[in-house]
């Protein structure tokens, strides 16, 4: 209890103790507290240190407890006085951190845009976005599987945010089930109270905070390259949308994908969309996250359901019969 003023356990006992028989000795005093006689010397001596013992007038070599009053009273300025110079300090420091900041933060351009060039700088301005976030964090992931720096540096933020009450919802491709890190990264997300849902393909990678800023890729082909950070709220409100969209298509995780009047699964009806727009397997595969091998598995059994001798035949078909 009295921890704060300088007083360990054992000589706040000893202090209580003679101020409730203050004609006790060392003897007395070990029987009163339970310590050994080594204890108590050793506690005086402390309570002698704090100025709470001083020398009795009316026997000599004996020592009596100051007044709690006094004593006490004047401990507790003392520890005042510590606490007010220590939150200066505290003050200065973060007077000092806002000089750096400001200094070392980018200014935006007329466009209210922050060029970020390179991982590391992404990865520095999100843990500063995601440490202030108040209430929302939205985010598309078209990439597959889940690299573990991405996910070490991700995890104690989302971990941090959702403690403060944040709402962080995740789009990712439903392929994310044949990488096992990222399946674990998705179950960790959504155990702790994070929202995630699945679609088959995600048309861009991004993250809004707040709905005040959007993180998006400089080159969406090479994560590496960096970010644009923008506050335009015209584009940002876009991008929201844009969100939304996607995430009112989407399969919450761990839910299996529901099939349409026709029996397609979402990723069967994508694939079809992609081999209708005249592109490869190579290309499908690559959109969907998935292996050239699934690709071909899941185009056999389209055309087999179709009716259909080739992919080009599939694409007529399925546009004929209002599948796509």
């Amino acid at each position: 209890m009295l921890q704060i003023l300088g007083l360990s356990q054992r000589s706040e006992a000893v202090y209580l103790a003679m101020l409730r028989c203050p004609d006790h000795g060392v003897a007395a005093l070990a029987s009163d507290t339970g310590l050994t006689e080594t204890t108590v010397r050793e506690a005086l001596d402390e309570l002698a240190s704090l100025k709470l013992l001083k020398p009795s007038a009316q026997e000599a070599g004996a020592l009596r407890p100051v007044s709690p009053t006094v004593g006490l009273t004047a401990l507790l300025a003392d520890a005042e006085a510590q606490a007010v110079a220590h939150q200066a300090r505290v003050d200065s420091t973060r007077a000092a951190i806002a000089s750096i900041a400001a200094e070392h933060d980018h200014p935006y351009d007329h466009d209210r845009a922050l060029r970020l060039e390179g991982l590391d700088a992404v990865r520095a301005r999100l843990e500063e976005l995601q440490r202030t976030t108040a209430f929302e964090c939205l985010s598309l992931n078209p990439g597959g599987a889940h690299r573990p720096d991405a996910r070490r540096a991700a995890t104690p933020l989302n971990e941090e945010a959702l403690r403060r009450g944040v709402t962080i919802r995740a789009v990712c491709r439903e392929s994310l089930h044949n990488d096992a890190d990222t399946l674990a990264y998705a179950r960790w997300l959504t155990g702790h109270g994070g929202q995630m849902r699945t679609v088959p393909t995600v048309p861009i990678q991004m993250i809004v905070l707040d709905r005040e800023a959007a993180i998006v890729p400089l080159d969406p082909a090479d994560h590496r390259a960096g970010a644009l950070e923008i506050r335009t709220p015209g584009t940002v409100s876009a991008l929201c949308a844009l969100f939304e969209q996607v995430w009112e298509h989407g399969t919450p995780f761990g839910e299996q994908p529901l099939t349409d009047l026709n029996g397609c699964t979402p990723t069967e009806r994508t694939l079809l969309q992609i081999i209708a727009a005249g592109d490869t397997d190579e290309t499908a595969a690559r959109q969907l996250g998935v292996s050239l091998r699934t690709v071909r598995r899941m185009m056999s059994s389209l055309m087999e359901r179709l009716d259909a001798t080739s992919r080009f035949q599939a694409g007529l078909n399925a546009a004929k019969r209002g599948w796509l």
